[in-house]
């Protein structure tokens, strides 16, 4: 959904020192051809030794659910960090902290779509519509982080043009000429 290349999702487990597991989704993508793909890379893990997975969710209690069903059947457990966290407080507390992200993906349906591609900042935050959650929790919008805590070194972004693609709007970015990983 967040429409990443992978080169950028490499880029940035690199920058914050994590290890990257990719799982190859088909296109278009059934839901029982999602739950297998993902069953079979977290058994994986699970075989790896890691027993605990967290999730940045805030308030979908039916997400949740899902994301505790489906880890319990393989003996993994769900964290959920952030959960029941004001979303307006949480924004303004990631962009404070030096968080620095760019709004990759928007549902027209749910958000303005000139907001593709923008700059997840107190700006942005500032004009956001009542009706958009400042999180993106109800899939108004998501992002890709590119620096802030943690990261050893910002990654170097090319932001490219804007492509209409199963009826959500994505900013295409890519490494900036020229940048390493």
């Amino acid at each position: 959904m967040h429409g990443v290349r992978r080169q950028l999702l490499a880029a940035q487990a690199d920058a914050l020192g994590v290890s990257l597991t990719c799982v190859a989704l088909p296109h278009p993508c059934s839901n029982a051809d999602y739950e297998s793909k993902m069953r079979a890379a977290l058994v994986n893990v699970r075989a790896a030794g890691i027993r605990d997975v967290a999730f940045g969710d805030l308030f979908l209690t039916d997400i949740r659910a899902y994301r505790e069903d489906q880890l319990r059947d393989l003996g993994l457990r769900a964290h959920f960090p952030l959960w029941g966290r004001d979303t307006h407080e949480l924004a303004r507390e990631m962009v404070e902290s030096g968080i620095r992200a760019v709004i990759t993906c928007v549902d027209p349906a749910r958000c303005p779509v000139e907001l593709a591609g923008q700059e997840f900042d107190a700006a942005l935050l500032e004009r956001l519509p009542d009706a958009v959650d400042p999180c993106g929790e109800n899939g108004e919008f998501h992002t890709f982080a590119y620096d802030g805590p943690g990261f050893a070194r910002a990654i170097a972004l090319q932001r490219g043009e804007l492509v209409e693609r199963d009826g959500f709007v994505f900013a295409d970015l890519a490494p900036a000429a020229g940048a390493t990983s």
